[in-house]
């Protein structure tokens, strides 16, 4: 093997530190950023790569993992035997199900595809029952499979170039739904086919929201897939921004809405990168395309709304790591006037990291709680509220360890 082949840390019994550096080495980050990421030293980084400094205690590890986007802490840590997910929640039951749905195509001819306004409606139900639901995967995971194999007829049963373009769309709207149902599951591969095919429906449908729609799932996944691919994301973000430009100022108000949540997605990925200013300038780009919108209105996607922008806010904050502004932020965003669950919940979990950052870990745990009650599932997939849980029962506060270990047995992170 050449000698510049960047080593396998899971083949032999590496030392944490090793696997700290090929893991950072394979997400393309410099030892300055990760020490950034986890408010320590450069130097402190190369020492405990280099074996100069001992494994660090747990709370440093899972902020470490964080950084890195670590999916399951086995990799970091070299313990295969107790694997614990952090970014990949666990597998729903009805994933093969799923799965099975997106990876067969209708061929038969004997099955008649429902009618185009019928599956639309479908549609436009599941999504409201995916904000509705506390339980959304479950919800949704149920309905995916029969709108796949209808949506796929209805794209192979067109007869007409305007019937296609517009079962292609719906396909491409039912593609986007499943990518909600699958992110943070362990089945990345999935996740990207069903990425891939979600893109190319809606460039075949040549309808701008649904573009918008596609391309703003497309760019989340590849910032999750990190640093490495924060380029890709900012690619398909601002190119999708520029598309839509023209269209604006004679758009409804979906059309609107979407280009209003790309600015903030371009936004998002500045603050990963660390870029401040960018981030803010693209927050207020999109507060000012909210504005735009009825005070009522709210995406049934993306839920890009006026009342979203105070969540938003928090986001940026949070990843910039700026606890003070992430709490100023908290303390002025309205959680009360997010109507979809999912959404609320993980706003909950932006507040709890903002908190953390702070240094107010009780108030961190409280978000955490009013997370759960909005949407367990949210809490139950969500990398950060599973990392802050763990690493607040190991807290030296016993009435901390107490909280943080209650909840995550209702989380299902432990046992009873």
């Amino acid at each position: 093997m050449p000698s510049d082949v960047t080593p396998n840390p899971f083949i032999e019994p590496i030392a944490f530190g090793q696997r700290m550096q090929v893991l950072r080495t394979r997400r393309g980050m410099s030892r300055t950023v990760l020490a950034g990421l986890v408010g320590k030293s450069p130097s402190w980084v190369k020492q405990v790569e280099g074996g100069q400094l001992q494994m660090p205690k747990l709370p440093m590890v899972l902020r470490i993992a964080e950084a890195l986007r670590v999916r399951d802490l086995a990799e970091l840590m070299g313990d295969q035997s107790v694997p614990t997910a952090l970014f990949a929640g666990p597998g729903h039951a009805r994933l093969p199900q799923v799965r099975a749905a997106i990876d067969a195509y209708p061929f038969t001819a004997d099955v008649e595809a429902p009618p185009a306004a019928h599956l639309e409606a479908r549609l436009v139900r599941a999504w409201k029952a995916r904000h509705s639901s506390p339980n959304h995967r479950e919800v949704v995971g149920a309905l995916l499979p029969e709108l796949i194999r209808d949506a796929q007829l209805g794209v192979r049963q067109s007869e007409t170039a305007a019937e296609r373009r517009s079962g292609q769309a719906l396909l491409s709207q039912t593609y986007s739904l499943c990518q909600f149902f699958i992110a943070y599951q362990p089945d990345s591969s999935l996740l990207w086919r069903v990425v891939e095919r979600g893109m190319v429906a809606a460039l075949e449908s040549e309808d701008p929201h649904t573009l918008g729609v596609a391309a703003w799932l497309a760019a989340q996944a590849h910032r999750d897939s990190g640093p490495a691919n924060f380029d890709a994301a900012d690619a398909v973000t601002l190119e999708t921004i520029r598309y839509l430009e023209s269209l604006l100022p004679e758009a409804g108000d979906d059309v609107l809405a979407i280009a209003g949540a790309l600015q903030f997605e371009a936004g998002y990925t500045a603050a990963r990168r660390g870029d401040t200013g960018s981030a803010w300038g693209y927050w207020d780009v999109a507060r000012a395309m909210a504005e735009r919108l009825p005070g009522d209105y709210y995406h049934p996607v993306t839920s890009f709304s006026r009342a979203v922008m105070g969540a938003h806010a928090v986001t940026v904050a949070v990843e910039l790591h700026a606890g003070g502004e992430s709490v100023r932020q908290a303390a002025v965003a309205d959680a009360a006037t997010i109507p979809s669950r999912p959404r609320r919940a993980r706003h909950r979990i932006e507040e709890a990291r903002g908190y953390q950052l702070d240094g107010q870990p009780e108030v961190a745990l409280a978000a955490l709680e009013k997370a759960f009650e909005a949407a367990p599932e949210t809490m139950r997939y969500n990398g950060y509220a599973r990392r802050i849980l763990l690493e607040e029962a190991e807290s030296k506060s016993p009435s901390q360890r107490r909280r943080a270990s209650e909840l995550a047995v209702r989380v299902g992170m432990l046992a009873a």
